[in-house]
């Protein structure tokens, strides 16, 4: 109701400054074009804005203070509900970032399956973000074709983690469970069809001359500017800066593996989806690195401590019962410290920094969501430019609501 309040007092504020042929709208907060729950206050000068303001924070949820409470395992669920689009991705870096704080090294095999997700995860991603930039362009046939292989790479996260959308996934020490034994050859079904269905979608859209048109030197922005506003990922670099924190800052075994950094000139809207559209062969390029190369080995460290015994062992062994025990009723005890843990999501870094004061949840938890620096710049990335082109600029950053609010 205060958000309201404010937000009406500045509508009759700005009406009053209005000049003379100018008109103030309202784009969202519910609104198809917006993606989700996004308020933009838009002043036009016919069909050219002449001002724009960026309303956020219609589904803050409180993850950070909800972290307190939690578990660190059980914090897995906010994480689901950030960047719903690649949920994956935001677990195992909530993962990653505990077990460091741990100093805990998992099996080979669970990096390796960790990496794996990931790359798939950010190629739905990007595949939803191009796919429905050209839907709000009034281009539906390339989304159409690029969806059934999403929805291929969906099947092989729920047979792996039980969901397709909140996933859960992994636990600190290692994965919940094993990999199914169809997984290898699944995987590599779903890449050897990608290959050829991304060219096929850079046919349709990318090389088609109205979306040419609506897209080239559109909503741009300067690399000066975009590292001034804290952009990361692909926005980032499609304004010509090669950032990314697999290469930076390496994690798991990101410095192994062989892969390129695709960079944009002009971060315009074009740019943006070209380096999204690169970004998608790098990941598969990865994945074939690895699917072949999965070591044997368990799913979990050997930390009785932090992973739950398996079921049928608690029921048998005492050993294994007290650990069951603890584990449930004392939670896992991070030592005291704090630390902050970055890995590169689709939408650029993900960071998660954690207070620990030696008990079963965090004393306090930040996240450094990427939307969040770079749905600040959307006002001076439209300002000038007509209110059509908001739209594809909009859908271009790829703004997600629930990473966004946090």
């Amino acid at each position: 109701m205060v958000m309201y309040e404010k937000t009406a007092e500045h509508f009759r504020g700005k009406q009053r400054e209005l000049p003379e042929g100018h008109l103030l709208i309202n784009l969202g907060p519910s609104h198809p074009a917006t993606h989700g729950i996004l308020q933009n206050v838009i002043q036009l000068d016919g069909e050219r804005i002449v001002e724009a303001e960026a309303i956020i924070g219609y589904v803050h949820r409180c993850f950070e203070k909800l972290g307190e409470k939690y578990d660190y395992n059980q914090f897995l669920v906010c994480t689901d509900r950030m960047n719903y689009v690649s949920t994956p991705l935001n677990n195992i870096g909530w993962i990653l970032a505990v077990e460091k704080m741990m100093g805990i090294e998992v099996p080979d095999r669970v990096t390796y399956v960790r990496m794996i997700i990931s790359e798939l995860s950010r190629i739905m991603d990007h595949i939803i973000c191009n796919g429905i930039l050209g839907v709000d362009l009034g281009a539906f046939s390339g989304m159409l074709h690029m969806f059934h292989h999403r929805e291929n790479i969906y099947s092989i996260i729920e047979k792996l983690t039980g969901a397709r959308l909140t996933t859960t996934f992994c636990r600190v020490g290692g994965m919940e469970r094993d990999i199914y034994p169809e997984f290898q050859k699944e995987v590599r079904e779903v890449t050897k069809g990608l290959k050829p269905v991304i060219e096929e979608f850079n046919t349709l859209l990318i090389r088609n001359k109205i979306f040419n048109e609506r897209t080239d030197g559109i909503g741009g922005i300067s690399k000066e500017d975009a590292l001034a506003y804290g952009f990361t990922g692909p926005n980032l670099r499609a304004t010509g800066v090669a950032m990314d924190v697999r290469k930076d800052e390496p994690y798991m075994f990101y410095d192994k593996v062989d892969f390129d950094i695709p960079v944009g000139e002009n971060g315009s809207v074009l740019h943006r989806t070209l380096v999204r559209m690169e970004e998608m062969r790098q990941s598969i390029r990865i994945i074939e690195q690895l699917i072949d190369n999965i070591p044997d080995g368990p799913y979990h460290a050997d930390v009785p401590h932090v992973f739950l015994p398996e079921k049928q062992k608690v029921y048998t062994s005492m050993e294994e019962l007290i650990y069951h025990f603890k584990i449930i009723m004392h939670g896992i005890k991070v030592p005291q410290g704090e630390h902050y843990m970055a890995t590169e999501a689709a939408n650029g870094e993900l960071g998660f920094y954690i207070v620990s004061e030696g008990e079963k949840s965090p004393w306090r938890i930040h996240v450094r969501r990427p939307c969040f620096w770079f749905y600040q710049a959307f006002p001076e990335m439209v300002k000038g430019g007509l209110i059509a082109d908001s739209v594809a600029t909009m859908s271009s950053l790829n703004v997600i609501a629930g990473e966004l609010d946090c």
